[in-house]
C-alpha cells in the first residue's frame, strides 16, 4: 500500500524542509512539494498539522537490554538530591516490592554531586540502615561505582583480605571494605547476583524498546552483553532473534559486542558471528571495549591527578598490551572496535592500538572508534581525524559534566575537552547517543545540550566554540549514527530507498528557542512505516 504524509515540516536529512513524503512497502518512496505527492496517486492520505518530521532518531551508543533492566530496580536517579532521599527511596522500593528470600534490592542511579546533606558516596553503612537481612547493590549513574551493605559483602566472601583485582579497586574505611566498588572491581559483587533467564531478558528488551520509542527511537547500537556478565552472549542473541521473529523487536539494534579476551572473541567469530552479519532488525556490531572509568566516579584513566583529588588519576581497565591484542584481533577479523575511553590518559592507549593495529592490517574504511571521547588534548585531537576514527559522543552528557568538567580534569584539559565540533571540522563523523541507563535516552534533550553546550538548568556555556547547529545536532542522531553502523545507504534519512523509519515532533526544532529544545513533544515513532508509538 502506498501511503502519502502530507502537510508536514520534512526534514530530509538536508534542507530546505519538503512538504510531505509517501511510503510503500516499509521503505521511502518521495519527499518533495504536496503537488509532486498528489500525483502518485496515493492509496491513503495523512494529514500531519503542519508538525515536524525527520528520520527516526538512532541512539549511537547505548545499553538496551542494561535500560530494560534498570527499569525494574529503584530510580535513584530520581531521588539523588540526598543520602536521606535515596535511602528512602530504597525502602519505599522493597516496600511495593517485597523481597523473596535470597533476593537482592537492586537500584541505579544516584549521583554523590548532588547530595545536599552528606559530601561522599554511599557505603555500607548508610545501606545497613535499609536492610541487614537483605543484600543490596546500588549503581552510580555511570556505572563505574557501587555501593553495597554488609549482608552483599558477606555472601560475596568479601572482606579486609580481598585484594583489589587489576583495573579496579575496593573502597576501604579504617582497614575494612566501606561496600564501595570501581569498575574491575564490580563484578566481585555482580557475578554473584542470580542471572536471568531468557525469558526474563526478553522482558526487559520488551519493556526498553517500549520506552526507547517513546523518545522517538527507531535504531539503536547497544552494548548487551555486559548488563550480566555471567550470561552468555548465545542466550542476548538468542533473545533477540526470537523477538525479531515473532514481530516484538520494535528498534533496530546493531550490537556492539563486549568481549573482553581475545580467546572470548575467536570463539565468538567461529561460531559464525561475523562483522554486521544478521538482519535490519539485529546486526552484529564493533567490539566493544570498556577503556577506562568515569569523570563523576574519579575512575577516568587522566594523564595527570586529579585537580580536585591530586592522590589519584583514575586507572585503565586493560594493559596497553591486552588492549593491542583485541584491537588487532578485531582489525584482521574485518570487525570494527568501539573503545569507551574517557580520560586522555585512556584516549592516548587506544589511539596506539588503533595505530598499530592499522599499520599490521591496513583498512580503508574501517571507522573504528572511540566512545564518549571527552577528556582530549589537541595533539589527539589531531591523531584521531589522521586515524580516520569514528566518535561516539554523548552531548547529553554536558547537562550534568559542564559542572565537574573544570574541577576534576583542571582548566587546561577541560579547555579541549567535549571537543566534538572541532573533530568534526576536521573531516571526523560524529554520531550521537545517551549511553542509557547512564542517562535516560532523551534525544531533544541531546540536541539543546548539544546546541547550547551547557546544562538544561542554564549557567556557564561550556567552550561556545564547539556548538552544534540544530542541523548538525539532528544529522548526529540520525545520519551520522547510521554511517556508524555502515547503514549510510539504507537508514538516517527520508530519501526513496531508505527504510521508513521517522519521527513526529509537535514543534520545528529549527525554529524553537534553543533553552527550549527539551520541552518539544515525540508525538510518534514509524518502523518501517509502522507505527510504533503515538
Amino acid at each position: 500500500m502506498k501511503k502519502l504524509y502530507k502537510n508536514a515540516k520534512v526534514y530530509t536529512g538536508e534542507l530546505p524542509l519538503k512538504e510531505a513524503f509517501a511510503v510503500e512497502d516499509g521503505r521511502f518512496i518521495f519527499a518533495g512539494s504536496s503537488e509532486e505527492g498528489y500525483a502518485l496517486g496515493a492509496d491513503e492520505t495523512e494529514d500531519l498539522g503542519g508538525r515536524f518530521v525527520c528520520a527516526g532518531f538512532n541512539d549511537s551508543h547505548m545499553h538496551l537490554l542494561g535500560f530494560g533492566s534498570a527499569l525494574s530496580m529503584a530510580p535513584l536517579a530520581e531521588h539523588t538530591a540526598s543520602l536521606g532521599e535515596l535511602l528512602d527511596c530504597l525502602r519505599e522500593h522493597a516496600k511495593a516490592h517485597p523481597l523473596r528470600e535470597g533476593q537482592w534490592l537492586r537500584g541505579r542511579g544516584w549521583n554523590q554531586d548532588y547530595f545536599s546533606d552528606v559530601s561522599r558516596m554511599p557505603n555500607r553503612w548508610d545501606l545497613d540502615r535499609v536492610s541487614k537481612d537483605h543484600p543490596i547493590a546500588i549503581t552510580r549513574c555511570c556505572g563505574h561505582a557501587m555501593a553495597v551493605n554488609s549482608k552483599a559483602l558477606e555472601l560475596c566472601g568479601i572482606d579486609a583480605s580481598t585484594p583489589s583485582p587489576e583495573g579496579g579497586r575496593i573502597g576501604m574505611k579504617d582497614g575494612e571494605p566501606d561496600g564501595l566498588f570501581y569498575d574491575g572491581a564490580m563484578p566481585l559483587i555482580v557475578n554473584n547476583i542470580p542471572l536471568p533467564g531468557k525469558e526474563e531478558v526478553k522482558d526487559m528488551i520488551r519493556s526498553a524498546c517500549r520506552a526507547l520509542n517513546g523518545y522517538g527511537i527507531t535504531s539503536v547500537q547497544s552494548d548487551d552483553f555486559s548488563a550480566f556478565r555471567g550470561l552468555p552472549w548465545e542466550t542476548v542473541i538468542g533473545a533477540y532473534k526470537e523477538l525479531e521473529a515473532s514481530g516484538e523487536l520494535t528498534v533496530r539494534v546493531y550490537e556492539q559486542c563486549n568481549l573482553t579476551e581475545v580467546d572470548d572473541f575467536k570463539r565468538f567469530t567461529a561460531a559464525g558471528n561475523s562483522a554486521r552479519s544478521g538482519s535490519d532488525m539485529f546486526r552484529i556490531g564493533p567490539l566493544k571495549l570498556l577503556g577506562d572509568g568515569s569523570l563523576g566516579a574519579r575512575t577516568a584513566y587522566l594523564s595527570r591527578p586529579y585537580a580536585d583529588d591530586p592522590s589519584g588519576r583514575g586507572f585503565p581497565i586493560f594493559t596497553q598490551e591486552q588492549l593491542d591484542a583485541l584491537t588487532e584481533c578485531a582489525n584482521e577479523s574485518g570487525f570494527q572496535f568501539a573503545v569507551h575511553a574517557i580520560g586522555d590518559a585512556c584516549l592516548d592507549m587506544v589511539l596506539d592500538a588503533a595505530e598499530k593495529a592499522l599499520e599490521k592490517h591496513p583498512r580503508a574504511d574501517h571507522r573504528h572508534g572511540i566512545v564518549h571521547c571527552q577528556i582530549s588534548r589537541p595533539d589527539q585531537l589531531e591523531r584521531i581525524a589522521k586515524l580516520k576514527m569514528h566518535v561516539y559522543a554523548q552531548s547529553i552528557f554536558l547537562d550534568y559534566d559542564t559542572k565537574i568538567v573544570k574541577e576534576r580534569a583542571g582548566e587546561e584539559l577541560a579547555s579541549s575537552s567535549y571537543s566534538w565540533k572541532t573533530l568534526m571540522d576536521k573531516g571526523v563523523c560524529v554520531s550521537n547517543g545517551s549511553d542509557c541507563p547512564v542517562e535516560l535516552p532523551d534525544v531533544m534533550k541531546g540536541i539543546q545540550c548539544a546546541v547550547t553546550r551547557r546544562s538544561c538548568s542554564g549557567g556557564e556555556v561550556y567552550l561556545k566554540e564547539e556548538a552544534f547547529t540544530v542541523e548538525e545536532a539532528l544529522d548526529s542522531f540520525t545520519r551520522n549514527a547510521a554511517r556508524a553502523s555502515f547503514d549510510e545507504d539504507i537508514k538516517g534519512r527520508i530519501v526513496p530507498g531508505m527504510l521508513a523509519d521517522f519521527t513526529l515532533l509537535s514543534e520545528d526544532p529549527f525554529e524553537a528557542d534553543p533553552d527550549h529544545i527539551k520541552e518539544i513533544e515525540i508525538l510518534g515513532a514509524w518502523l518501517g512505516g509502522e507505527k510504533v508509538f503515538g
